[in-house]
């Protein structure tokens, strides 16, 4: 028992240690849901644009790494695949564009927990990330840890963390057209991860789309053609008013 209590008092400093740095919060990140986290996801999401707009989004993920977007009508063949580190545009059933591209969203908000850590330090890297500086913060009231930029800069690139779930809340990325926000906001629980059913995304303060999520599904089956980039076919795990039978 004098042992097993002097190792308990030797290893409880160690666990509540705070992270020195971003590197060690992506650790610390993966190992709280390793295991754990959903492998794949759908849901139906409203978007709405900045001029008012709405649209209906069908989203497919399998984590990590692969996301597929079809935009209704499914007849219209608008869908967007992510593989990895590649995106596939597809209009009117062919395929309209196809570029590299790593989806921060993504890698913060979803492959951290099933990537080696190695994985998203080096994508993170590769966005510009500096993962040296981290400090703390609050955000919409609750404790975060924030990755990439000294406390009160608010254009560099860096992403916020919330301290006790290790979900992430916030991203800012300073790019071509100036600093965008993304918002993970209203955070639930799923299975035994989490998912945020609203994203808002911003643009020099000013709301550019929100997205809302309904018909959430963790852990269904999904095919791997899915996310097959050389042709278009419906998603079949879709269904909605135009693909009933009588």
């Amino acid at each position: 028992m004098i042992k097993y209590l002097l190792a308990t008092a030797v290893a409880l400093p160690l666990l509540l240690t705070p992270p020195r740095n971003g590197e060690e919060l992506i650790r610390e990140m993966h190992e709280r849901y390793a295991g754990k986290w959903y492998e794949t996801l759908t849901f139906t999401q409203k978007t709405t644009h900045e001029d008012g707009s709405v649209e209906t989004w069908y989203e497919a993920a399998r984590i990590p790494g692969y996301l597929r977007i079809d935009i209704a009508p499914l007849d219209s063949g608008r869908a967007i695949i992510f593989r990895h580190d590649t995106v596939v545009v597809f209009r009117g059933g062919q395929v309209a564009a196809t570029r590299a591209f790593v989806h921060p969203l993504m890698v913060l908000g979803f492959d951290v927990y099933r990537d080696p850590p190695e994985t998203t330090i080096e994508k993170l890297r590769g966005l510009k990330v500096d993962l040296s500086k981290l400090h703390e913060d609050r955000w919409q009231d609750r404790a975060v840890y924030v990755v990439g930029a000294d406390k009160g800069d608010s254009t560099t690139t860096q992403f916020w963390v919330d301290k006790e779930r290790l979900v992430t809340v916030r991203l800012l990325e300073n790019g071509p057209n100036g600093v965008t926000e993304s918002q993970f906001n209203q955070y639930q629980r799923l299975g035994s991860g989490w998912i945020a059913p609203e994203m808002e995304f911003y643009r020099g303060g000013k709301l550019l789309t929100k997205e809302e999520y309904t018909d959430i599904r963790a852990d269904a089956p999904l095919p791997a053609e899915l996310w097959e980039a050389a042709a278009y076919a419906a998603p079949g795990w879709v269904v909605t008013p135009q693909l009933r039978r009588p």
